[in-house]
């Protein structure tokens, strides 16, 4: 798998989890690893510049405010181009996933 499929997949991680409603980028981090049952680890120095590309490409929204403990953070939301994308993605990353599924019960 290539470096822009594994980019991909954080997209569409990402999108899918902000689909659930506004999280700050750690709380998306986060999830994403506790969902995953820890095999999905977001690194921040490929997770933040991922979350300002979606903003600059008006798949999610920003919001600043304060979170649980009073400190500013940015709250990201899916937007309707999001949405879109994220339904498109989802079913691009479906085959990929059916594909390498059939290859491996094949061999």
């Amino acid at each position: 798998m290539g470096k822009d499929q594994l980019q991909g997949a954080l997209d569409l991680l990402t999108l899918k989890m902000q689909g659930r409603g506004p999280l700050h980028g750690y709380g998306l981090a986060q999830h994403i690893q506790q969902i995953s049952e820890e095999a999905l680890r977001v690194e921040e120095g490929s997770f933040y510049p991922a979350l300002h590309c979606m903003e600059q490409l008006d798949w999610i929204s920003a919001e600043s405010k304060a979170t649980e403990n009073g400190r500013r953070a940015k709250y990201y939301k899916l937007t309707l181009h999001g949405r879109k994308r994220l339904a498109r993605k989802g079913k691009d990353w479906s085959r990929v996933v059916g594909a390498v599924s059939k290859i491996l019960r094949y061999a």
